[in-house]
């Protein structure tokens, strides 16, 4: 099986879920999933069909689509199956940070003039 996201790839989410996450859903056919999940509600927040431009967009604006869609698909492996963590406080805790990071790239991508500047980096 090949990777299927777009704006990242597996093994950016794995790292991103970390080394305790679950060995069964922290695979490649769990993270496409989630990939795919992540991937159309970034294009639905933003209201633009990155995933249809992604392969024109410069690399340096890239990177915020791929903090995004990492941090959304990491933290659907994690809840998937929080068993691996040492405890349920670890896993909270890396769930905590990624929707952090979540919420900072989202909350960018919601603005017009962001939109803007990445259509036209």
């Amino acid at each position: 099986m090949a990777d299927t996201g777009i704006f990242a790839t597996t093994a950016e989410v794995s790292r991103k879920a970390g080394a305790s996450a679950s060995t069964t859903s922290n695979v490649e056919a769990y993270i496409n999933q989630f990939m795919t999940e992540a991937e159309s509600l970034i294009n639905a927040i933003s209201r633009t069909n990155y995933s249809d431009s992604y392969a024109g967009l410069n690399a340096d604006v890239k990177g915020i689509l791929k903090m995004a869609a990492s941090a959304k698909a990491a933290m659907m492996v994690i809840q998937f199956d929080m068993s691996g963590f040492t405890s349920r406080i670890e896993a909270e805790t890396m769930l905590d940070v990624l929707r952090d990071e979540w919420r900072m790239a989202i909350d960018e991508l919601k603005k017009d003039e962001v939109r803007t500047f990445i259509g036209k980096a």
